[in-house]
C-alpha cells in the first residue's frame, strides 16, 4: 500500500519539516520509491521466526564502562567549551525542545 501525500504530509509535521505543495509531491514519489526498494525483503518466509532485538542475538552492549581512566589523556572543560556556541558553568548551553514551557537549558 503506497504512501499517500496525506501520510507523508503527517510525518513531515512531525518531524518539524515545512514543505511546499511541490515538495510534498516531490517527497510522496521519493518515499514510495524508497519503500519499494524494500520489497525483495519482504518476500522472506519469516513464518516461525523469534524478532529479535539485536541481529547477533543476546548482545547487548559492547560499549565499555563510562567511567574516567587515568591512562587516557582527558580534554580540559574549557578547551571542550572554546567552540561551543553558548555554554553555562562548566556546561554546553542548548535550545530548549520543550518550547517556553521548558525554560533555558
Amino acid at each position: 500500500m503506497p504512501l499517500t501525500r496525506e501520510d507523508v504530509a503527517g510525518i513531515a509535521d512531525y518531524a518539524r519539516i515545512a514543505l511546499t505543495d511541490a515538495e510534498l509531491d516531490e517527497m510522496t514519489v521519493y518515499m514510495n520509491d524508497a519503500v519499494a526498494l524494500l520489497d525483495p525483503i519482504r518476500q522472506y518466509d519469516l513464518e516461525g521466526v523469534e524478532p529479535t532485538f539485536h541481529p547477533i542475538g543476546d548482545l547487548s552492549n559492547v560499549m565499555g564502562e563510562d567511567v574516567p581512566d587515568d591512562a587516557v589523556r582527558h580534554l580540559p572543560v574549557d578547551v571542550a567549551l572554546s567552540n561551543a556556541g553558548a555554554s553555562r558553568d562548566r556546561s554546553f548551553r542548548v535550545p530548549s525542545i520543550l518550547g517556553d514551557q521548558g525554560g533555558d537549558r
